[in-house]
């Protein structure tokens, strides 16, 4: 498989890595090699099997209109541009390519995930009260993170759930639901020893997606891998 990482910094050194590792042909492609997308063009696009994208949510969305827009299969890392998920979907079914988006590719997050979803109701009923603490690195330009939206989404049924944004060092990830009642406290914790995870994950998630055209969410589909 041939793989296009748009994106040279700590996860997008990664990502290439683990797909090396993993027998496929990788081209990474910088910021400063793609000024605004430019060297996307359809026939450069066209040479690779998936688009692996770990930019900035400044650069995400160009480099997805370019490379969904040939009909490219893109797999994005990137947090911090969901806001235009349903136009980029659009676009990725209109030319019939693939789009796999998730706030984390992490598997063991994924089934934090699934977890805060199953404790949300029953412990609210019970009279506790939710909230989240996510940690980063203070190179991390969205804040609350992805992966904190999602918990906060996946604890609907425990009412409104404040999160507290922290940024410091080279952390990589650290994520804590915690559940307060009177008579004690629930925590569930996620703490990435490195970026190591979020890359096997969207590499791995790039050969499934190669495969197959269509939208879909990594919450989805990780199970499969």
């Amino acid at each position: 498989m041939r793989v296009l990482v748009l994106g040279h910094g700590k996860t997008g050194k990664l990502v290439a890595d683990v797909a090396s590792e993993r027998g496929h042909g990788v081209h990474v492609l910088d910021a400063k090699e793609n000024p605004r997308g430019s060297a996307l063009t359809a026939p450069f696009v066209a040479g690779f099997d998936v688009v692996i994208d770990f930019t900035t949510p400044e650069a995400v969305l160009t480099n997805l209109r370019a490379c969904l827009a040939v009909g490219a299969k893109v797999v994005v890392g990137t947090t911090g541009w969901y806001n235009s998920l349903h136009d980029m979907s659009a676009l990725a079914l209109r030319k019939e390519g693939a789009l796999l988006h998730g706030t984390n590719y992490s598997i063991g997050v994924q089934v934090m995930l699934k977890i805060a979803k199953q404790m949300a109701e029953p412990l609210r009923k019970a009279g506790y009260e939710f909230k989240i603490e996510e940690t980063h690195h203070v190179t991390k330009l969205d804040a609350p993170s992805g992966t904190a939206i999602s918990l906060q989404q996946a604890l609907v049924g425990a009412g409104e759930v404040p999160i507290t944004s922290v940024r410091e060092g080279d952390v990589p990830g650290l994520h804590i639901v915690e559940a307060v009642s009177g008579a004690d406290r629930l925590l569930l914790t996620h703490e990435a020893f490195s970026r190591r995870g979020f890359a096997e994950g969207a590499v791995r998630g790039a050969e499934w997606l190669s495969t197959r055209k269509g939208v879909y969410d990594f919450s989805d589909i990780f199970t499969e891998l």
